[in-house]
């Protein structure tokens, strides 16, 4: 029987930590049943192994006989990929000036396109220095025209705010392989 304690403290008893008259032992490699604590500790140490609670809340505790580095070992496993699996959005950010001319405008709006199709979300702002903020309208505008020629790619998530000296718009990505309604043949 191995005392390995550290990483123990939250998470399961294990061994001399579990101090209940009786639990009930579930497991491949032994007898299911109800037994004594101190025979469920030997049965562990004939096996070189760890007696873990599983259970604590039940009615007697539920223990397993397993190699504990290896189950915790596992359970990392097994949140690593929950993690992986887990979605991850991705903003991307476009700046604009409020008098931005019709060809930053297009290579602008050709970046938008490929990070919508790429399914990442895309904040659109037009940065106002010092004066400038006076065409306010005008940046509006802009970001307006920029998500109406986004209209297939993107839906508006947040329409154009001011915020400081920066108003922003947020798009978030049409979902893809939707199916187009067919034209019933004649």
């Amino acid at each position: 029987m191995r005392n390995n304690f550290r990483d123990t403290k939250d998470q399961h008893r294990i061994n001399e930590r579990i101090r209940v008259p009786e639990v009930r032992l579930v497991g491949d490699n032994v007898e299911q049943g109800i037994y004594p604590t101190k025979e469920a500790l030997r049965i562990a140490e004939e096996k070189e192994l760890d007696l873990v609670e599983i259970s604590p809340t039940a009615v007697p505790p539920v223990c397993r006989i397993i190699d504990y580095q290896k189950f915790l070992y596992q359970q990392k496993k097994k949140q690593k990929e929950q993690k992986a699996k887990a979605v991850k959005i991705v903003v991307k950010e476009i700046r604009f000036g409020p008098q931005t001319d019709d060809h930053d405008y297009n290579f602008k709006l050709k970046h938008a396109k490929s990070f919508l199709e790429e399914g990442a979300k895309v904040k659109a702002y037009v940065f106002f220095k010092g004066r400038s903020i006076l065409f306010k309208e005008q940046g509006e505008v802009l970001l307006l025209r920029f998500a109406n020629d986004l209209e297939d790619y993107a839906k508006v998530e947040q329409l154009p705010v001011l915020e400081g000296k920066r108003m922003i718009i947020m798009l978030t990505p049409k979902k893809q392989g939707t199916p187009k309604k067919e034209q019933p043949s004649e």
